[in-house]
């Protein structure tokens, strides 16, 4: 457990989770399954979840890893809850763009952006 906390930092604003990533590298089935479950679990603690996930570490992740936000942007939103991404590197957009995942996801350029989004 001790070593999924190294993975995110979690930090509460009244009832906003406020999650930063704290690898810069998003790319293995191992770094990836760490953060799902600590994202997960938080989703189910609070219900609804609402949760800004800041990318500010972050220079690389994988297409497993953009399969992952997908489910747990659906999980969030099934939930009644809403997901806010921010901080996210020029090139990491790129591929939101290419993917058109930036069209699925509230995308902000800082955290203080996402919070007023809720």
């Amino acid at each position: 457990m001790e070593n999924q906390q190294a993975r995110v930092a979690i930090k509460q604003q009244g009832d906003i989770s406020i999650v930063e990533l704290q690898d810069e590298e998003i790319l293995d089935e191992i770094t990836i399954n760490e953060i799902a479950d600590s994202l997960f679990s938080l989703v189910s603690e609070n219900n609804p979840a609402k949760i800004v996930l800041s990318f500010v570490q972050v220079k690389h992740l994988s297409s497993m890893a953009l399969g992952t936000l997908i489910r747990l942007n659906k999980r969030v939103e099934e939930s009644g809850g809403q997901l806010k991404l921010c901080c996210i590197a020029k090139n990491l957009y790129e591929i939101f763009i290419i993917t058109k995942l930036n069209k699925l996801f509230d995308i902000y350029d800082d955290e203080q952006g996402a919070l007023a989004g809720f």
